[in-house]
């Protein structure tokens, strides 16, 4: 549920109509989220969101007309954007690296599981990210280089031993629930030093905190686990 106690607004984006029928019939079993936009690319997505506001787009990437990242680069530099996540059928370093780039709030595979889906459009609503340890550790090996030609490597901030924890946790892609296991505090507690965490690297997200963390050194792409772990 959204803080003022409506569900979730959510718009699904996929040439294909069975696609969509069956992201439909699994959010609109919740009680905290409804679809109220179909679109079959990323055009008609455009047009429709124009009309009718959502708060997190589940995005496929191959489309006519106009593909998913293109449509997500132009939904996220609006005001007042909605949360995207990117679906495809295709893991590969072009498309997550391609999807975060273009501003997408998660990157997960059509065979997900239900529950995963549904963890990831909660997940971006309350503004995280969503990303499997295996993605982050490929998008890491690919911007890497970059990053050290390109910047200059910051000083870690300020964070405290137990944030710094936090901050590899996340570079593992545990969830605040994983987190808080592992460290053993409520996960209210997690919660706080993420916040913290965002907060003084400056980042939007998970996503922008992993790589802060990888380009201050206190991580590297091949210390990275290769579970499949979503962020939440």
């Amino acid at each position: 549920m959204t803080d003022d106690g409506r569900p979730i607004r959510v718009a699904l984006v996929d040439d294909q109509q069975l696609v969509r029928a069956g992201f439909r019939m699994v959010i609109d079993s919740q009680d905290d989220m409804t679809v109220l936009v179909e679109a079959s690319d990323g055009a008609q997505a455009l047009r429709e969101l124009a009309q009718v506001p959502v708060d997190v787009v589940l995005m496929d990437v191959q489309m006519p007309n106009l593909d998913g990242i293109e449509a997500t680069r132009t939904l996220t530099a609006l005001d007042s954007a909605p949360r995207v996540v990117v679906l495809t059928t295709f893991d590969n370093d072009e498309y997550v690296v391609g999807a975060i780039s273009a501003g997408a709030s998660g990157f997960l595979l059509k065979d997900a599981q239900p529950e995963e889906l549904l963890s990831a459009v909660r997940t971006v609503h309350r503004g995280d990210a969503v990303i499997a340890a295996r993605s982050t550790r490929r998008l890491l090996r690919h911007v890497g280089p970059m990053l050290e030609g390109a910047v200059a490597r910051p000083a870690l901030p300020d964070l405290t031993p137990r944030e710094v924890e936090v901050l590899e946790a996340m570079a593992h892609g545990l969830s605040n629930t994983e987190i808080a296991g592992k460290l053993i505090v409520s996960e209210a507690t997690v919660k706080t030093h993420v916040g913290r965490v965002l907060s003084k690297t400056g980042s939007r997200d998970r996503v922008q905190a992993v790589v802060f963390a990888y380009r201050c050194g206190l991580v590297r792409p091949e210390d990275l686990l290769g579970g499949e772990h979503p962020g939440g």
